[in-house]
């Protein structure tokens, strides 16, 4: 998780997208821990109440589990039913305001693929160089 937090938004709604992203990217699977409260309030400097209240959304949304004694756990289907949620959230919200600046900026199809596919090859040349400086 990164450790800068967003001034126009609460932290505790901060640290629910975080898990949520976490989920997305494949960094928490259905089943795995969170982290404990303590933990990321120790981490993050963050109060306790607060990451509670972020683990309490996720909870409320039947993303995450709580098992007694156990702590919090990623709830199978989890992850599915984050991804329906962003990609309608996506095309509703996001998708009109970039199609209209492609249109805006006369982008075709072409050169939006040359793009995505450069930046594809920058993200494997990076990952390349990653692995290479951790098995040194």
């Amino acid at each position: 998780m990164q450790r800068e937090w967003d001034d126009n938004q609460p932290i505790y709604r901060q640290l629910r997208d975080r898990v949520v992203a976490m989920i997305l990217d494949g960094v928490l699977r259905e089943g795995d821990p969170l982290p404990s409260v303590r933990n990321v309030a120790a981490e993050y400097r963050v109060n306790p109440l607060t990451v509670l209240k972020g683990y309490q959304q996720l909870v409320d949304e039947e993303l995450v589990e709580k098992r007694r004694g156990l702590g919090l756990f990623i709830r199978e289907g989890a992850r599915e039913t984050l991804l329906r949620a962003e990609r309608k959230n996506f095309l509703s919200e996001e998708w009109p305001r970039i199609s209209a600046t492609i249109q805006r900026l006369g982008l075709d199809t072409d050169e939006l693929l040359r793009a995505a596919n450069g930046q594809r090859a920058k993200k494997e040349e990076e990952k390349g160089e990653r692995k290479r400086e951790e098995e040194r």
